[in-house]
């Protein structure tokens, strides 16, 4: 903990805006340790990302350019970054069928398993996280959460 955690609580208790400030510094120091990829054993976090890019984009295709935007990388990281995720099996290039010029992303079956058992341990982790909450709980928690994420993309 450091030292100035005692005052940030403080402010958290008496402002909303602060608590959640205060949450999200706690969940970006554990994704930082790569707590949802890493620890997992299910392979390096950034190839993770490029994966979870590819599947939000569903189901409009992506490239690399669309991956950049996703993890806010620039152009030539987002493209070393997929090429680790081709190497490793993961994904797949394929010309666009409406425009020869692009080039789109598509999980393979290995990338598809691969995802599949991140968001399962990825779940119970969370599951773990809301033990002993109610079923109401929960649900005010997950349409709450989904609101939040998605004003902060507007």
């Amino acid at each position: 903990m450091d030292k100035d955690e005692p005052d940030r609580r403080a402010a958290a208790d008496a402002d909303p805006v602060a608590a959640v400030e205060a949450a999200m510094i706690a969940i970006r120091r554990r994704q930082t340790r790569r707590t949802f990829a890493v620890q997992s054993g299910h392979g390096p976090d950034p190839v993770q990302e490029v994966l979870d890019a590819i599947e939000a984009a569903a189901p409009d295709p992506i490239g690399v350019n669309g991956v950049a935007t996703a993890l806010g990388v620039d152009q030539p990281r987002a493209s070393k970054l997929t090429a680790a995720a081709v190497a490793a099996g993961l994904v797949r290039r394929e010309a666009d069928q409406t425009d020869g010029r692009r080039t789109n992303l598509v999980l393979t079956p290995a990338g598809q398993a691969q995802l599949d058992t991140v968001h399962t341990y990825r779940q119970a982790q969370f599951a773990t996280a809301m033990n002993g909450w109610t079923p109401d709980e929960q649900t005010v928690f997950a349409d709450l959460l989904t609101r939040f994420v998605a004003a902060l993309d507007r």
